[in-house]
């Protein structure tokens, strides 16, 4: 096995473990609105499923695994008991993006997160 191929090989296996251990959370099927930001532009979508590690949702544009990722998740306010919607900013980056049935899945971890106070 050649050198090149060696460090590829355990850079692999570094970013399956990663994968691995954000994938160990609990995930629910939470359909939320998000707003995204990202290097390829601004759109809104909704959650597919959502995890105290990151969070899944469908997308039409490309976003590459590793690339940063800024979004702000809306939680009802009937649901959270507020007097209006509470809304969480999170910073994380993409650790997979993959076509499903005709329609982008990408996972995000969130790396940092904080509520929007009013």
């Amino acid at each position: 096995m050649s050198d090149e191929s060696a460090k590829s090989s355990g850079a692999a296996k570094a970013v399956r473990s990663r994968f691995s251990e954000v994938q160990s959370a609990a995930r629910f099927p939470v359909k939320l609105p998000i707003h995204i930001k990202s290097q390829t532009g601004e759109s809104d979508t909704e959650t597919e499923n959502i995890s105290a590690n990151g969070v899944l949702f469908h997308h039409d544009i490309d976003m590459p695994v590793g690339s940063r990722v800024d979004f702000t998740i809306s939680l009802p306010a009937e649901v959270v008991g507020a007097t209006a919607d509470v809304k969480v900013q999170c910073h994380g980056r993409v650790v997979r993006s993959n076509q499903e049935g005709g329609r982008r899945g990408v996972g995000v971890v969130i790396d940092e997160y904080s509520f929007e106070r009013r």
